[in-house]
């Protein structure tokens, strides 16, 4: 009942809000046909005046007077006229206002509101989250508040943190893992994410040292690898880099996904794409953007800055073909990675916008592209709008 009550007194509040301005302009109107009677009137008076004084001869002040007297009339016989056309429109209006819309809201409410569902604090909701991340995250968080020491809680809350962009609280949640649990790849990797997230995509000397250290532990960690390769790249060592990089691409299998990737560093760093002569291992030899024959053998003769020329050129052609046929998710990948590679962070961004337009985020191809774009420093705010 106290429901009801309440909506009663807000479908009110609101007519009364709606209709005050309609009330208001017609009780304005009335009070500047007042006022123009009052200046003619006056006017009519300070005519008398004039011609006592001498100021204006008798001609004059009987011509006045008539022109006076002539606007006084027109106000005074368009008053009631002009009176009931904001009558009946406004009567139309109020009967709009306080019959049809609560009645419409009130239909509305009926077929898609629930009044009969119960309030659900948050306490009842972390008791059953389901799949609301906020709450699953403040749930971990209370947990965490309560038990600091429970390394279990901050495995799993860290890349959570990570992936809904919250980089700082995902670097203390790694480095509290590490604390309790020991170090792993997957936690030493997530943290050197975390430390290259916070300076733009660079790896710094602290993520290094921990990307070493992952290494340590697991020797073909790709992960690791990547980045150790491109921390060289990033130093101004492009001999080294290249080499880094190649010692990957041979390791990894013929269908990694990273592939497309390492090759491109391989390429800007001086070399060819592992397996020259033929496509990338990895990719589909019928996708956009991929090199053909002809573009390894040119690369292989080109100094440094026509082979960088001749990428940027191929990244081109590959975002050109993807504006005309935005349905190729390998596509889309590739033109991310590339524009990231280029170090061109604006367009990388364009680029999976554009992607997340053709593959929408709650799609299992949507997801990889921010993924993706996590993985390499790219903004996605706003990119799914």
């Amino acid at each position: 009942m106290l429901f009801w009550i309440l909506v009663a007194a807000l479908t009110a509040a609101l007519a009364v809000i709606l209709l005050y301005p309609l009330l208001r302009g017609a009780k304005a109107a009335d009070n500047i046909r007042a006022g123009e009677a009052a200046v003619y009137r006056d006017q009519l008076r300070e005519l008398d005046r004039d011609l006592n004084g001498g100021l204006i001869t008798p001609e004059e002040a009987d011509y006045a007077r008539a022109e006076i007297g002539r606007r006084l009339i027109a106000v005074s016989a368009d008053e009631p006229a002009e009176t009931l056309k904001p009558a009946r429109h406004h009567r139309f209006t109020e009967a709009f206002v306080l019959l049809v819309l609560p009645v419409l809201g009130l239909c509305l409410y009926l077929t898609t509101g629930r009044p009969d569902l119960p309030s659900q604090p948050l306490e009842a909701r972390l008791e059953n989250p389901g799949n609301d991340v906020a709450v699953l995250i403040t749930k971990a968080e209370r947990h965490l508040a309560e038990k600091p020491d429970d390394g279990k809680g901050w495995d799993v809350l860290a890349p959570i943190y990570f992936r809904t962009m919250r980089v700082n609280d995902a670097q203390l949640a790694y480095r509290n893992a590490i604390r309790l649990l020991g170090p792993s790849p997957v936690r030493l990797d997530g943290l050197a994410e975390t430390l290259m997230a916070v300076s733009d995509g660079v790896v710094t000397e602290e993520a290094r040292q921990v990307l070493e250290q992952s290494l340590t532990l697991e020797p073909d960690n790709p992960r690791a690898r990547f980045y150790i390769a491109l921390s060289m790249e990033q130093a101004g060592r492009p001999d080294e880099a290249r080499q880094a990089f190649e010692a990957l691409a041979k390791q990894s299998p013929a269908d990694a996904p990273w592939l497309p990737l390492v090759n491109q560093h391989i390429a800007m760093n001086g070399g060819a794409p592992a397996g020259a002569g033929s496509v990338a291992p990895g990719a589909n030899p019928a996708a956009p953007g991929n090199p053909t024959q002809q573009d390894v053998a040119a690369a292989e003769t080109m100094n440094a800055g026509d082979r960088q020329q001749m990428i940027r050129g191929m990244v081109e052609s590959l975002d050109a073909k993807l504006s005309e046929d935005p349905n190729n998710f390998e596509g889309w990948m590739r033109l991310v990675r590339s524009y990231a590679v280029l170090n061109d962070k604006d367009r990388a961004a364009d680029a999976l916008k554009r992607g997340l337009a053709a593959f929408p985020p709650p799609g299992e191809q949507g997801r990889q592209l921010l993924a993706l774009a996590r993985e390499l420093g790219i903004a996605t705010e706003g990119a799914t709008q």
